[in-house]
């Protein structure tokens, strides 16, 4: 059998940006350069730089005399907050791999990240939103050996010797391994909306190098003040420019702890906030937000990137209109590495129609690989400009395998190395982007394929559609049926005549009209903020066996 692709780091040390360092070494570097200056900001906590790096110390000396050391694990699943950076860079500067848990994320992720990653240690709050952790994580302990100590950020009432508060653990002085920058820096998860997350094991030089290259998209300074909104463990908020990247150019990085659009307009306006990273569903709650209340000041803030799913034309539209003395900005991403983005200096019309161009390569070595790009048809082969195919992906930051699989992987890589990503696109002359929905996705009516995403955005283009999902229901004589969730504009039912009317003048094909509408308060969405497929199909077979009944 041939040996699978394996890629070499040391081939992209060429590039501008490539640096051949360990995240403990930006951490010092950032005390030493910025000092005084304040890198983090959440709930009552404000810490400068200096006080980021010593205090990621002591709670690393801490973690290593409670029995953690280079090349263990630990599952990481805190809120937004400034005990997240710290453990986090603590995690890193002693080499324990973190594995970055949504808040989310349950027991059927949980546990298979156990059997995955055999965390040493899983990190946790109390409670959060709601929801108790720590009968979870007992459960996990006493059903996966390698779970040594459940670490907790919150006061313990019963007395349980098993659980160690997060407060406790620190100590003065220590000592730190040594590390390679080619090793993990921390294991991110695969999105999508079905299944248990993959690992994706991201090394030190390559996740910064990527983060570099978005601070130079953003044109970021420290003069920025970037808000993480989303869930710190996903990545699009840790390094796309995210609070690495604010952190690496000497600006300031606020935490929003609770994600909703009043807090996240409300941190906006007391903090004048420069950047933030929202998924669209969020970014029209926070449009609604602001058609009703005036009190907000949103004028500081310049660019506002919106990813997680496609951002469709007229949600788009929306956004500029709504912050329109900000900057738009698409962004298609993968934790597997690859990152797409919308010039600052785009049209509006091309914001609205693309998700933009890829991050540029730079070079000052002569002998260096860089980033590509290909799209395909389902034989592999490349299909010309303005055509739709498969992505596929191979460069610096891109991974060529995932964390823990074996071989069971292969079919997400070509044998040259490409990642499969899933997604279909097209790809305009200039080099801009368009995505369309997944490969897998498509919808199969009676032979007939259709994009789900294709008819979601002509949905969102009715006056009365505030947002839409479109997904395939199996069906024993059609193959399936295709199913319209809407969210309606004035909280009224969108009729099945309304939306055949507009799609008729739309000049969309009869095929792709769907066979129901379902008018709902607002779309269901995974731990990563995109909208969930699973649940769409329960609630519609509730909606049939309602019906049947």
């Amino acid at each position: 059998m041939k040996e699978r692709y394996k890629k070499d780091l040391s081939k992209y040390e060429g590039l501008r940006y490539w640096n051949k360092k360990t995240l403990t070494e930006y951490i010092r570097e950032w005390a030493d350069k910025y000092g005084d200056r304040t890198a983090v900001i959440a709930d009552d906590d404000e810490l400068t730089y200096s006080e980021v790096d010593s205090l990621s110390d002591e709670r690393a000396f801490g973690l290593s005399k409670l029995g953690l050391k280079k090349g263990d694990t630990a599952a990481i699943q805190l809120p937004n907050s400034a005990e997240y950076v710290i453990t986090l860079f603590a995690l890193y500067k002693l080499g324990v791999k973190p594995v970055l848990v949504l808040p989310a994320h349950r027991e059927a992720e949980l546990a298979s990240i156990m059997e995955t990653a055999a965390p040493k240690a899983y990190i946790i709050p109390v409670k959060y939103m709601g929801y108790e952790y720590l009968p979870l994580a007992r459960k996990l302990k006493s059903a996966h050996s390698c779970l040594e100590y459940i670490i907790v950020d919150g006061d313990i009432t019963d007395g349980d010797d098993s659980v160690i508060q997060i407060k406790d653990v620190t100590a003065e002085s220590g000592e730190l391994p040594e590390l390679d920058p080619y090793d993990t820096l921390h294991y991110l998860l695969s999105g999508g909306s079905t299944g248990v997350p993959k690992l994706i094991a991201r090394t030190h030089s390559d996740y910064m190098y990527l983060c570099k290259l978005c601070c130079d998209r953003c044109e970021l300074t420290s003069d920025d003040v970037y808000l993480v909104a989303l869930p710190c463990e996903h990545n699009f908020p840790t390094g796309d420019p995210g609070f690495l990247g604010v952190m690496d150019v000497g600006g300031t990085a606020v935490f929003c702890g609770h994600i909703s659009p009043d807090e996240v307009l409300d941190m906006i306006t007391e903090y004048e906030v420069t950047v933030t990273a929202l998924v669209p569903t969020m970014v029209s709650m926070c449009i609604d937000m602001l058609e009703i209340d005036d009190d907000f000041d949103i004028s500081s803030l310049r660019i506002l990137q919106v990813g997680g799913s496609v951002f469709d034309d007229s949600a788009a539209e929306r956004a500029i209109n709504a912050f329109s003395d900000t900057v738009i900005m698409q962004v298609f991403g993968t934790s597997e590495g690859l990152i797409i983005t919308t010039l600052l200096s785009d049209s509006r019309e091309t914001i609205k129609k693309y998700q933009g161009k890829a991050l540029p390569d730079q070079f000052i070595g002569e002998e260096c690989e860089a980033t590509e790009i290909r799209i395909v048809d389902s034989e592999d082969n490349d299909v010309a400009d303005g055509e739709y195919g498969e992505v596929l992906c191979k460069g610096p930051y891109i991974i060529d395998e995932y964390y823990g699989l074996g071989d069971a992987d292969l079919s997400s890589f070509t044998a040259d190395g490409f990642y499969r990503t899933g997604d279909k696109a097209m790809r305009t002359p200039d080099g801009y982007y368009k995505f369309v929905g997944r490969i897998k996705e498509q919808i199969n009516r009676a032979g007939e394929k259709i994009m789900p995403a294709e008819l979601e955005e002509h949905l969102c283009m009715y006056e009365r559609v505030q947002d839409a999902a479109v997904i395939g229901v199996p069906d024993p004589e059609m193959g399936n049926k295709i199913y319209a969730f809407i969210v309606s504009e004035d909280n009224n039912e969108v009729t099945m005549e309304e939306v055949f009317d507009h799609l008729t003048k739309k000049g969309v094909a009869r095929y792709k009209f769907p066979d129901r509408c379902i008018t709902l308060d607002a779309l269901p969405l995974t731990a990563v903020g995109k909208k969930d497929g699973k649940k769409l199909l329960e609630i519609a077979g509730n909606e049939d066996r309602t019906n049947a009944d």
